[in-house]
């Protein structure tokens, strides 16, 4: 993006040493001031002064660009539920509530909620698992069955909203409502 200094002097075809004799500032000072160094209060003042225009419109406001780093991070600390009962909701969940910015706080909140589910199915089917095993007289071990699926739906839903926040910077598997 341009300087805005330099394209209100170009528009008003001045130089940059008329720029700095018009404003009292030094060559250098206007160098600097479009190389991108920030203005503020005595510089902001006398150049808007020269240009004819408001100080704070001077000022422009970069673009928020949403850092998601944290949510990444949060992301991928789910993992510890793979090897670490609960770690897919402990480690997300520390994480999020150490992150001060809203939208990866959200992000989190929203990542845990999903391994709760998750998690508690899991359960669910585990403590079912030796009852079923025993009426229907399987000989193969039947927990088996929801713990591969448990790892495997861990891992898909990690990497699938991985992909998403890089891409989107949004989750793409999350539920409706957060409920924490």
């Amino acid at each position: 993006m341009e300087n805005q200094v330099k394209i209100l002097r170009e528009k008003m075809n001045m130089t940059q040493n008329e720029l700095a004799e018009r404003s009292g500032l030094s060559l250098r000072t206007v160098q600097r001031v479009e190389a991108g160094s920030i203005l503020k209060g005595f510089t902001l003042k006398v150049l808007a002064k020269a240009l004819n225009i408001q100080p704070e419109d001077l000022i422009i406001l970069p673009k928020e660009e949403a850092n998601i780093q944290r949510a990444k991070k949060i992301n991928l600390s789910a993992l510890a539920g793979l090897i670490i009962p609960y770690g897919g909701i402990i480690f997300p969940a520390i994480l999020t509530y150490q992150t001060k910015d809203l939208k990866n706080r959200e992000l989190g909140k929203s990542m845990i909620c999903t391994q709760i589910i998750i998690s508690v199915i899991f359960s669910v089917l585990m403590i079912i698992c030796p009852f079923i095993q025993k009426l229907f007289s399987f000989k193969l071990p039947l927990f088996i069955i929801p713990l591969l699926l448990f790892l495997c739906l861990k891992l898909f839903i990690i990497i699938k909203n991985g992909i998403s926040l890089n891409t989107t910077q949004n989750l793409s598997i999350k539920l409706k409502t957060n409920f924490i």
